[in-house]
């Protein structure tokens, strides 16, 4: 802020920015970068990224040597100037939405599992919700995962009764 008169201030927004500032947002660029090139490629390609940037990410797949990931890495954050970062931020947003959820639904499961091999009573409900499981393998699994709890055995039934779980559930 410089003065110009005793009551009129001006401000400096056209002063470009410090070293510091392009420092800070060429390591954001490249950490989301770094970001996109560990996800998974179907993952990947639902990013709206450019071809320019698409072929950059392959790339870092063939650098080999430290250095040279280093300065492949200046240049992804380079090519990320060029993207909608809104763009790939909102789609890692609704990335990560997704995880949240599947996370929220396997706990679900695992807590109907705990409440089968608990409860006496939560098999009829659960059986009435889903009248399609094969009942006689639930009861089967449900004992044989008491069972082992019981001895202190691995939870192989127990985790036989998730899977039949989630295959019920459809998930």
């Amino acid at each position: 802020m410089g003065r110009k008169s005793d009551n009129e201030m001006t401000f400096e927004d056209d002063a470009p920015p410090s070293r510091s500032q392009l420092k800070r947002e060429m390591q954001e660029l490249q950490a989301l970068g770094e970001r996109i090139i560990a996800l998974d490629s179907a993952v990947r390609a639902r990013l709206p990224l450019s071809d320019e940037m698409r072929e950059a990410v392959e790339e870092t797949g063939r650098v080999r040597s430290h250095e040279g990931r280093r300065r492949h890495m200046q240049y992804v954050g380079k090519v990320m100037r060029k993207e909608d970062r809104e763009a790939i931020r909102a789609a890692f947003e609704e990335i990560d939405q997704e995880h949240v959820q599947r996370n929220a639904a396997f706990h679900r499961l695992e807590q109907q599992r705990d409440r089968l091999i608990d409860d006496d009573d939560a098999l009829e409900p659960f059986i009435d919700a889903h009248p399609q499981v094969d009942r006689q393998a639930l009861r089967q699994l449900i004992r044989n995962a008491r069972s082992e709890k019981q001895r202190g055995k691995p939870p192989a039934s127990s985790r036989k009764l998730f899977q039949l779980i989630r295959d019920t559930a459809g998930l």
